[in-house]
């Protein structure tokens, strides 16, 4: 009887999911003209249809990459990403918030290209005061690269929360009261960029790019950024504006019930690598927020 029950949970939750995964989240479209600058690539990287989508390409000379105007401090970030096509192998599209200098902190998807018919890898990684190494490694329950998908970050006081089109995939949550560096001090601008990795992306670096497929090209859209915007040192979110009733619900949100069951039930599937069990990697114990961190 319980192995029934735990079929028809899993059955459930795996129809949530692709319904979830269905529908493209549509959130107010930013304009790319007014919200990010492209800092290289050499003419690589354009804004297209109005400021309403930009590509990033990628030939055996050069990649290209933008940023952010704005810098944040906590909010909910998302962008609809289209991912290289075909054999993307040695490409890496990385798509990430972060500040500056040798104690920078960093939020990090980074997408792993494949040979053709393999999937993506889904690289996470979240950096505090200069520390990483933080991975777990994910595929996708769909083709990345027929269509635009929601990406987003969800960062906030006490936890920072990776979704793909509204499913959360991971969860990092404030451990400072065991000693582990939290990001929350230090305000990160929202970059992206194409680059060839092909020394390691691909199965390790076996598989290497092919530069007759260039040039490689993934695409943006339907950016939103709900978030505290930090300018001369301070922030756009005043005491008063961070309730939810003015709509920064975001600061002090966390996983329901079923948010947290269809995350678990991702990591069970989908999840190819994840540090906190890698015991081969820390065999002097697993890092300290491995008891708190999904």
């Amino acid at each position: 009887m319980a192995a029934t029950k735990t079929h028809v949970t899993s059955l459930l939750l795996c129809t949530l999911l692709i319904i979830a995964s269905s529908f493209v989240v549509v959130s107010a479209a930013g304009n790319f003209h007014r919200d990010f600058d492209i800092t290289w690539g050499n003419g690589r990287g354009k804004i297209v249809r109005n400021g309403q989508q930009l590509t990033l390409s990628l030939d055996k000379t050069s990649g290209s990459g933008f940023q952010s105007k704005n810098e944040y401090l906590f909010g909910k970030i998302d962008m609809q990403l289209k991912l290289v096509p075909g054999n993307s192998a040695g490409t890496v599209t990385a798509y990430y918030l972060s500040s500056q200098g040798p104690t920078h902190d960093e939020i990090d998807f980074e997408f792993l290209g494949n040979v053709s018919g393999q999937p993506y890898t889904l690289h996470t990684n979240v950096f505090s005061q200069g520390k990483g190494g933080r991975e777990q490694q994910f595929h996708l329950w769909f083709d990345p690269t027929a269509d635009f998908h929601t990406y987003s970050i969800l960062w906030n006081p006490r936890r920072i929360i990776f979704s793909v089109d509204g499913t959360a995939i991971r969860e990092f949550k404030n451990s400072e009261s065991i000693g582990v560096p939290f990001p929350k001090r230090q305000p990160m601008r929202l970059y992206s960029s194409l680059w060839n990795a092909d020394d390691w992306a691909t199965q390790g670096g076996r598989v290497k790019a092919d530069w007759s497929k260039a040039p490689f090209t993934a695409s943006y859209r339907n950016f939103n950024a709900n978030a505290c915007v930090m300018g001369r040192g301070r922030s756009s979110c005043s005491t008063r504006s961070t309730t939810a009733t003015n709509g920064n619900a975001w600061l002090t949100q966390e996983l329901d019930n079923a948010s947290h069951a269809r995350m678990k039930w991702v990591q069970k599937n989908y999840m190819i690598y994840n540090y906190c069990t890698d015991l081969k990697r820390f065999p002097q114990g697993l890092p300290k927020e491995c008891t708190t961190t999904s």
